[in-house]
């Protein structure tokens, strides 16, 4: 029997990385090592959604203060202004701080941390060459790629040269008087909607007709609407930026494919999505394109075209050893996804309990939210993916348009204030809830619950059954249509139908 120096590596200390190798050691004692090249806590904590949410509440603040402040009878008394380079030493404060948390996490763990460059020597060796270009090579028994992503430059004439990637927005050190944001996906939105927030004058341009096109087309198309409203300037279908150029100072000039130009950008911000981080796991890979498997030198993984590493539904590659998760995978990349996908491999390779033998993290119904403004709250199929899954002929979809009370006094025109819209998918004769979609004051905070009730299998009588809180607008979830209408079957394992009487915890085994 071979004698490894870890029971498992872990190589990327991000939220996958970081869930798995701490599971692995604090509830199954498992010497562990994690290998991180550049600082703890990966993508979301350090150029992600932590330092992207600040940013966020800071953007709501502006947006309070210039538009909703005097409606409330406030007055300013004066011009309030940004302290763009005291917010974000505020901010990098805090990420700072939670990389020593994650550092202080490890060490209370028992999990050993390296920092440098991982590649493969083979299945079960792990070269890591430190800043200093000291080389050491680790065994592991078990080892987990959890590298994540890094943001994707498209080609074109001075497209690297001039632009910064959505990890550079976090440090831009003045709040740019014109930025010019590129991408149709969730990062390029929010960006977006951060900027304009702020006070910046600011360009989204998206290749098609509008951004978040993958979304149900009641959320993302209302989205447009309040963007265009709130004064962001969207290029639509201009097929992608051909070129930037600079004025030979600090300005930028942006040529889209379309013909249009954008002149006198402080700066260009490229959105327009994420690759994995494999490419540093080989030395002498032959990348070759528009082939089905292309290896991991030496310990033989296969990733696909786009470089993703492929795995089943346990997070296993075709190496009996070595397993992956998270963005690298390709699959629902979110930081929640990869921390629960970390927990459960860990329980599957390490737990002695037999129900952990088939642990494995599931894919479907996972809330999410856009942090645009107003936000975007999704979970599970939109309309078109529920059509095409069950057929129209099952599918009932329930809508809602309203302006939240929070707009209630405003002294503007109706059409004028901003609108909350709300879809509910349902397929079956049940009337199964397979889609739930948001946009709206407060939606990043009602999904998280309704995406419980429909892990849990709610119905839209589940969803009737359940007395609204009022005044909110998440009460619209459980009010829509002719309310308490539609078939009377619950999902639940004890019905809350009709006034029946609450579930009751079992308080014995027998």
């Amino acid at each position: 029997m071979t004698n490894y120096d870890f029971d498992l590596i872990c190589i990327g200390g991000g939220s996958g990385g970081i869930a798995c190798a701490k599971r692995s050691a604090i509830s199954y004692g498992k010497k562990v090592l994690c290998i991180e090249r550049a600082r703890l806590g990966g993508t979301c904590v350090n150029v992600g959604c932590v330092p992207k949410k600040v940013m966020w509440s800071a953007a709501h603040i502006a947006h309070t203060l210039k538009h909703d402040m005097e409606h409330y009878g406030f007055s300013s008394g004066g011009e309030v202004t940004l302290d763009f380079p005291k917010l974000k030493q505020a901010r990098d404060k805090y990420v700072k701080r939670l990389n020593g948390i994650y550092a202080n996490g490890f060490t209370k763990a028992g999990v050993e941390c390296v920092f440098g460059e991982a590649t493969f020597v083979d299945q079960h060796t792990v070269q890591v060459t430190d800043k200093d270009g000291q080389v050491t090579n680790y065994q592991g028994e078990k080892i987990v790629i959890a590298t994540g992503g890094r943001p994707h430059f498209p080609p074109g004439e001075g497209i690297e040269e001039h632009c910064v990637s959505s990890d550079g927005f976090f440090e831009l050190e003045d709040l740019p008087k014109v930025a010019v944001v590129v991408g149709a996906g969730y990062i390029a939105v929010e960006l977006a909607g951060v900027l304009n927030s702020l006070g910046s004058e600011t360009h989204l341009v998206v290749r098609k007709g509008r951004a978040l096109r993958d979304f149900d087309p009641l959320v993302s198309e209302a989205l447009d609407d309040e963007m265009v409203k709130a004064g962001i300037f969207i290029h639509r279908n201009t097929n992608g930026v051909a070129k930037v150029t600079s004025d030979g100072g600090s300005k930028k000039n942006v040529f889209l494919h379309s013909g249009d130009v954008i002149y006198n950008a402080d700066v260009v911000i490229m959105a327009a999505g994420r690759v994995p981080n494999t490419e540093d796991l080989c030395t002498d890979c032959e990348w070759a394109p528009n082939t089905e498997t292309l290896h991991l030198e030496k310990c033989g993984v296969k990733i696909t075209p786009r470089k993703y590493v492929i795995v089943d539904e346990y997070q296993n590659t075709n190496v009996e050893n070595i397993y992956a998760l998270g963005d690298v995978c390709g699959n629902v990349e979110l930081t929640p996804m990869a921390i629960a996908a970390g927990r459960r491999l860990a329980d599957r390779l390490f737990s002695s309990n037999p129900i952990h033998s088939t642990s494995k993290v599931s894919y479907e119904y996972v809330p999410s939210v856009v942090f645009s403004h107003p936000p975007l709250g999704t979970c599970g199929l939109t309309e078109h993916k529920a059509i095409e899954k069950y057929g129209k002929e099952n599918v009932k979809v329930y809508t809602s348009r309203f302006s939240d009370s929070h707009y209630g006094i405003f002294d503007v025109k109706p059409e004028d204030k901003p609108k909350t819209v709300m879809k509910l998918v349902c397929a079956g004769l049940d009337e199964k809830v397979v889609g739930i979609h948001v946009l709206g004051m407060g939606s990043d905070e009602m999904m998280q619950g309704f995406g419980v009730a429909m892990k849990m299998g709610a119905t839209k009588a589940d969803l009737d059954s359940c007395v609204a809180i009022h005044p909110t607008a998440s009460e619209e979830l459980v009010t829509m249509g002719t309310w308490g209408t539609s078939p009377q079957e619950s999902g639940a394992k004890v019905s809350p139908l009709n006034g029946a009487a609450a579930a009751e915890p079992r308080l014995s085994r027998l």
